[in-house]
């Protein structure tokens, strides 16, 4: 039997599933909350950072991703404070310029209102959200993938980088990987990367009073946003 703890999301009320992410709480409830490696059924490792909000205790407030908090009874959950929304677009931010060969990356760079780029272009293939590696391991139960290395140098590759035999070739870490879906312009090349911002007339509606709900826009479609699962 389920039991039920009662919390607070930018002031309202919820009646939430103990034992549900904050994340997945605030989805079903239709306040919209950035995220691109959470994966419905996988286990979430907090690593983009996009779906931080602030959880507030005795009055302080501590900043931690969505995904990997749970609910708890009196919970309060700040998701679209002022300072929530700099330090996202700041991720954003960098995640559009670390690939923005990503139509993925490029919607999430529109939601969280990114209008220029500061930091220099990269355009790699990869930002480690571990999509892949979790599809592989949790659902295929075949670890044919993994991270590699750390720091700088961490990566995601086969073993030894040789595709072993028990690789099931089922294609998941390539369907449930971000930078498979290009921009709407098509590639871009090194030396010639830009934001691209065509999709901001999605956020038409979520203007004002209703920039932390959920408009049902086509930003997020392609790469399996919460709302399409």
């Amino acid at each position: 039997m389920q039991q039920y703890v009662t919390m607070k999301i930018d002031g309202a009320t919820i009646r939430a599933v103990k034992g549900s992410s904050v994340l997945d709480v605030a989805v079903e409830c239709g306040i919209c909350i950035p995220h691109l490696c959470h994966v419905p059924n996988l286990s979430d490792i907090g690593a983009c950072r996009l779906c931080i909000v602030e959880n507030v205790v005795d009055g302080r407030s501590k900043i931690t991703t969505s995904c990997t908090l749970n609910v708890q009874e009196g919970m309060e959950i700040l998701s679209n404070t002022e300072r929530i929304r700099n330090l996202r677009r700041n991720i954003a931010e960098l995640l559009v310029a670390e690939a923005p060969n990503s139509r993925a990356i490029q919607d999430i760079a529109v939601r969280c209102g990114v209008k220029e780029v500061r930091y220099p272009f990269r355009n790699n293939d990869c930002v480690l959200c571990g999509r892949c590696v979790r599809v592989c391991e949790e659902i295929w139960q075949a670890r044919a993938i993994g991270f590699v290395g750390r720091g700088k140098d961490r990566h995601v590759d086969l073993p030894f980088g040789v595709r072993p035999d028990f690789c099931k070739k089922c294609d998941s870490c390539i369907d449930l990987c971000p930078m498979t879906i290009t921009p709407c312009d098509g590639p871009m090349k090194p030396g010639e990367e830009y934001l691209c911002g065509k999709c901001e007339s999605q956020l038409s509606m979520a203007s004002g009073a209703m920039e932390d709900s959920c408009v049902w826009c086509e930003l997020g479609k392609g790469f399996g946003c919460a709302r399409y699962v």
